[in-house]
């Protein structure tokens, strides 16, 4: 991927010369800087956020068996898609984003949907991180101001720290945010234990009405699969980490471990906050142990909520940036040429994610809907035809057992995507239906408090 290019003159910095960010001379931006257990924090931020507050509620439709084994099944699916990013990126070392799969396998038709499916799709979820962090401050002051400044100042913070330019960087965030968000959910978790019951509504204590298996409709059951795949969709940003990975050949080790650990935080903290909460169980899950808890634990969260946004806009501002000056020397100097488009980038996405998050009715199920029907494309049905590309070229004649269950997995990655980007898709929408008959939406820039 990379190659040490020989010096013309004596006392010159060397140049390394990168397939997607060019010659990268001393003085200028030298992307390739993230070590593995940087690239395993970054893996995580870009998946447990947002996701992991919602997985009690999933388990509340579904019931605790079901979302188990749904959790354990995406989990294992999405972990096959993020190990065949490393292996198409050793293999393709000029890919530097999901676009760039989508114009290797279909043409310049691939490279422009799948490239406005992920830039549209980190937006949209880049609002809904400015919203969290509103519901954390309305949650902190009692609500003291309107919640439309709220988002403002949020946007404000999204814009200047996701244009920290680096993912070695980024990285020393993401520590911080991982961090948070872990000791926060562990906190409601055992809070929510030692509790031993949901929390008072009026002084009367309800009863953990938990299920071990839920009747939901078909609608609702999808919008709930939809949620967990939401919760994994961090894939399609993991060509981005690795492109920046100061050795490649390491992104299987920490893919292994942030895999890992996602799934046992998800699994174990979303099991104990709905066993004890049940249908009282508050989303985002911070809330489920009571008001005093609640302040803790959005205390404890909200520099992991604030860093989570600022990752979830740094995502599709790079990817924008990269595509202007790909195969220019501003790519990586600093020139003025370099700045104005990096933080026209950063700037753009950040106001767009915040026109996106005050503006538009029933946001949090339009969040949905646009997880379903962008986020669910960009982490199976690619995969699956990254493999076939690689593998299908050589014919079938005479190809082992082994071969044949890879393809037929594939295969299988590919209609699973498509099953549940349309399924997702229409569960999502009846929930905005069904959410606007009931409220009307929230209006745009509100001032009411979202903390409910």
């Amino acid at each position: 991927m990379e190659k040490e290019m020989p010096d013309d003159n004596i006392g010159k910095p060397p140049i390394l010369e990168d397939a997607v960010f060019g010659e990268i001379q001393e003085g200028g931006v030298n992307y390739r800087d993230v070590g593995w257990k940087g690239t395993t924090v970054l893996m995580m931020k870009a998946q447990m956020g947002l996701g992991v507050l919602s997985i009690p509620q999933v388990f509340d439709t579904l019931g605790i068996i079901p979302g188990i084994l749904i959790v354990l099944a995406i989990s294992g699916m999405t972990c096959w898609s993020n190990w065949m990013v490393g292996v198409f990126k050793m293999r393709h070392p000029e890919v530097y984003g999901i676009d760039d799969v989508g114009r290797k396998i279909f043409g310049r038709v691939g490279f422009e949907v799948l490239g406005a499916a992920y830039a549209l799709f980190w937006i949209f979820v880049g609002g809904s991180g400015m919203l969290s962090i509103s519901i954390a401050l309305n949650a902190l002051s009692n609500h003291a101001i309107c919640t439309a400044i709220y988002v403002i100042i949020a946007a404000a913070l999204g814009f200047a720290f996701s244009s920290i330019q680096t993912m070695a960087k980024m990285s020393l965030l993401a520590w911080i945010g991982t961090g948070c968000i872990i000791v926060a959910v562990s906190t409601v978790t055992i809070a929510v234990g030692v509790q031993g019951h949901p929390p008072a509504v009026d002084g009367v204590i309800p009863e953990a009405d938990y299920k071990l298996f839920g009747n939901p409709s078909f609608a609702d059951a999808m919008a709930a699969v939809s949620t967990v795949c939401l919760s994994y969709a961090g894939t399609p940003a993991f060509f981005h980490i690795a492109a920046e990975m100061r050795d490649p050949r390491l992104y299987t080790r920490s893919l292994a471990v942030s895999q890992t650990i996602i799934t046992v935080i998800y699994v174990v903290c979303g099991t104990v906050v709905y066993y004890y909460c049940g249908s009282h169980v508050a989303s985002p899950a911070l809330g489920s142990a009571g008001a005093v808890i609640k302040k803790v634990c959005y205390g404890i969260a909200l520099p992991g909520l604030i860093v989570s946004m600022v990752f979830l806009l740094h995502l599709p501002a790079k990817q924008i940036f990269v595509r202007m000056l790909r195969g220019s020397k501003h790519l990586t100097a600093h020139t003025l040429i370099h700045w104005v488009a990096w933080l026209g980038s950063t700037f753009a996405v950040s106001l767009v994610a915040y026109i996106i998050a005050s503006a538009i009715p029933v946001f949090s199920s339009l969040v949905s809907f646009v997880g379903a029907l962008f986020g669910t494309p960009i982490c199976f049905q690619p995969f699956g035809c990254m493999w076939l590309y690689d593998n299908w070229g050589s014919g079938t004649a005479g190809k082992p057992l082994s071969w044949w269950l890879k393809a037929g997995w594939s295969f299988f990655m590919i209609l699973a995507g498509c099953f549940l980007t349309i399924a997702g898709t229409y569960g999502s929408i009846v929930s905005i239906i069904d959410s606007y008959n009931a409220s009307g939406g929230s209006s745009a820039w509100s001032c009411a408090n979202n903390d409910v």
